[in-house]
């Protein structure tokens, strides 16, 4: 175990690559409904609030970067995932596979308008001392 002070304090932002900005701010904004905290204005792209962590929404093709979207999930944290999954359905967002129950959290899994992954999280079991 180390007895130094960790270098790394938390995590500020992830940025999510999009290709179509205005479809990303209806889909964080509306859809999901996390608070647009920023927009940059002359660049496509800007930030979202989920908890303490901002996602940072960019057409990527103004960096000159080739989009490829998100594969593996950001995990959104929710109080209830069947709840939660239920309201975002009613909202037009398509889940697949189904639900998971891992045995100390929910799952559902879905994408975002440009294919990258998400996840509602609920974890209802403490994390094992062990």
């Amino acid at each position: 175990m180390s007895t130094t002070a960790p270098i790394v304090t938390g995590v500020d932002f992830i940025m999510l690559p999009t290709q179509d900005y205005a479809a990303a701010v209806e889909f964080y904004g509306t859809t999901l409904g996390l608070p647009h905290t920023a927009d940059y204005g002359r660049m496509p792209g800007g930030e979202f609030q989920a908890g303490n962590l901002t996602l940072q929404l960019f057409e990527v093709a103004a960096l000159g970067r080739e989009f490829s979207a998100l594969p593996f999930p950001l995990a959104l944290q929710v109080d209830d995932v069947h709840a939660a999954q239920a309201e975002l359905e009613s909202r037009g967002v398509t889940f697949a596979p189904d639900l998971i129950d891992s045995g100390v959290c929910h799952m559902a899994f879905f994408k975002d308008p440009d294919g990258n992954a998400l996840m509602l999280h609920h974890r209802y079991k403490p994390r094992d001392a062990g």
